[in-house]
C-alpha cells in the first residue's frame, strides 16, 4: 500500500498508545553506513518527574543490524541492493523477538528537509475560545502552501496567542477576541520518500510513519530543561549531517548539510592510497580532530592499496591521520555555525549544544566542536529506553531510539482537516492559485 495513493500531502500519522494497554511497535532507521531495526514494547507508565513527557517505557526485544547497501546519504540509489539490506535487518530483529512485524517507523534523512513557518489568526467567535476555535487557526496555519514535489513531514505548533499574548499552552475557555498559532513545518522532497517506501514495499513492510532524522535523534537525547530552556542537536551521521533545534519543549527548527563521517573515510583512503575499509578502521582506532594533541613519533601500520596486496606495510604517523581528518571537520562544523546562524534561533539555543551520531565519537570532535562552533558541547547518547545492550546505547543508535520515543509525542502534530473548499485554495492547481489569490487580495 502506497503512501502517496490518495493525496501528495497525506502521509500515515500516528496515533497516541493507549495508555492502559502495552504495544508492540517496530522502528528502521535506513542510513547510509548502517540498517537498524528495533522492536519493542511499549508499557504505559505513570507519571515521573523524571522524563516527565513520556507517557510509557519502551523495552527492546529485538535487534538487527546490517551494513546498508544500495543508499547513499540517506537516498535510495539502487532499489535491489535496499530491499535486501532491509529484510536481512528487519528478519534478524524478528528472530531476536520472536514475532512477525508487518509496519514500521521509517527515519528520513533525505529530501533536502526544510523548516517553514506557518501562520494564522482568527477572530474568536464569542466570548470565550472554543475547540472550534482552535481547530479552525491551527487548520489555517498548517495550510501553508509548499513547492511542487514536496511533502509535509511534521507539524508542530510552538506558539499559541490570544490578543497577541504568546506562550499559550491551550487557550480553550479563556477569553479574547482573536486567537493565533504558530507551526513549525518540516517539508522534505516526495521522491526520495517514494523511493525509500518502495524499497520497504518490496520487503513486504508498510511505513507506518515516516519521522525526520533531527527530529528522532533530539527527541533521544534531549533532556527536558534543555528542551524547555532551548537547545540544539546535530546528528553527525555516515552520508550527512542533521541539525534540530528545540524551543520551549517544541521541535521548532530543522536542516542538514551533505557532510558526515563518510567523507573523512574517503580523505583517508585518498590521502593515504587505502582501502576505503582501511580507513574506516583507522579513522575509528587512531583518528582525532585535533592534531596538536598527537606527537610526529606515534605511527601506525597500514597496508597500502594495491591489487596484489603483497606489499609491505606501511608507517604512518597519527598526526599525520589527523591532519587529513581536520580540515574535513572544520569544513562540516564551520557549515553547521553557518546554518544554525541562518536559523534566527542563535538567541533560543544560548550555548547548549549536544552532539550525536555514529560520526560523533571521533576523537577531539567535541573540543573542535566548542572551538568553531563557539558553544558548550556535550556527546549525546540515547536515554529512556530499557533493553539495550551497553554497546547500542552509543550516539549512533541516537535516531533509532529517538523513533521509539516518537509515538508518544505524536499527537502534539496537528493533521489539518481536508474539506471540498481545500481544491479551491490549492497552489498546485490553477484554479487554486487563482482562489489564494482572491483570498489574500480581498
Amino acid at each position: 500500500m502506497s503512501l502517496f495513493s490518495k493525496s501528495q500531502d497525506e502521509l500515515p500519522r500516528m496515533r497516541k498508545p493507549s495508555d492502559r494497554r502495552t504495544r508492540t511497535i517496530s522502528v528502521l532507521d535506513v542510513g547510509s553506513s548502517k540498517v537498524t531495526c528495533l522492536i519493542a514494547r511499549l508499557k504505559p507508565r505513570p507519571e515521573s518527574e523524571i522524563l516527565p513527557g513520556r507517557t510509557h517505557v519502551a523495552e527492546v526485544i529485538g535487534i538487527g543490524h546490517q551494513r546498508s547497501r544500495g543508499v547513499k546519504s540517506g537516498v535510495v540509489v539502487d532499489l535491489d541492493a535496499a530491499e535486501k539490506s532491509i529484510r536481512f535487518c528487519v528478519d534478524a530483529a524478528e528472530r531476536m523477538a520472536g514475532l512477525t512485524i508487518e509496519s514500521l517507523i521509517v527515519s528520513v534523512a533525505a529530501g533536502r528537509l526544510k523548516s517553514h513557518r506557518g501562520s494564522a489568526r482568527v477572530a474568536v467567535e464569542g466570548t470565550d475560545v472554543s475547540e472550534l476555535d482552535l481547530r479552525q487557526v491551527l487548520d489555517r496555519a498548517a495550510h501553508t502552501p509548499l513547492r511542487e514535489g514536496r511533502v509535509a513531514l511534521h507539524r508542530v505548533p510552538f506558539d499559541l496567542l490570544l490578543d497577541g499574548e504568546g506562550g499559550l499552552e491551550n487557550p480553550v475557555g479563556m477569553t479574547g477576541s482573536q486567537l493565533g498559532a504558530e507551526l513549525h513545518i518540516l517539508s522534505a522532497e516526495e521522491t526520495p520518500l517514494r523511493n525509500l517506501e518502495t524499497a520497504i514495499n518490496r520487503a513486504h513492510l508498510v511505513v507506518e510513519a515516516f519521522v525526520a532524522t533531527p527530529y528522532a535523534s533530539g527527541l533521544s537525547t534531549l533532556v527536558d530543561d534543555e528542551a524547555i530552556m532551548g537547545s540544539a542537536c546535530i546528528d553527525m551521521g555516515a552520508g550527512s549531517t542533521t541539525i534540530s533545534i528545540f524551543q520551549n519543549g517544541h521541535f521548532a527548527y530543522a536542516d542538514a548539510v551533505a557532510l558526515g563521517g563518510h567523507h573523512i573515510t574517503m580523505d583517508l583512503a585518498r590521502g593515504l592510497s587505502i582501502r576505503p575499509e582501511q580507513a574506516e578502521r583507522l579513522k575509528v582506532m587512531h583518528g582525532n580532530a585535533l592534531p596538536s594533541q598527537l606527537a610526529d613519533g606515534e605511527t601506525v601500520s597500514v597496508a597500502p592499496l594495491g591489487d596484489e596486496g603483497n606489499d609491505a606495510p606501511i608507517q604512518v604517523s597519527r598526526s599525520l591521520i589527523a591532519r587529513i581528518i581536520r580540515p574535513r571537520v572544520e569544513e562540516t562544523l564551520e557549515l553547521i555555525r553557518d546554518r544554525l546562524a541562518a536559523s534566527n534561533l542563535g538567541h533560543v539555543i544560548g550555548k547548549r549544544v549536544v552532539l550525536t551520531g555514529g560520526a560523533s565519537q571521533l576523537a577531539g570532535l567535541n573540543d573542535a566542536a566548542r572551538t568553531l562552533l563557539n558553544r558548550n558541547v556535550r556527546l549525546g547518547r540515547p536515554v529512556g529506553v530499557a533493553g539495550l545492550s551497553a554497546s547500542n546505547k552509543s550516539p549512533a543508535f541516537a535516531t533509532a531510539v529517538g523513533l521509539l520515543i516518537y509515538p508518544q509525542i505524536a499527537s502534539v502534530e496537528h493533521v489539518p482537516e481536508h474539506s471540498v473548499l481545500d481544491f479551491a485554495f490549492d497552489q498546485r492547481t490553477r484554479v487554486g492559485r487563482f482562489g489564494s489569490w482572491l483570498r489574500q487580495s480581498f
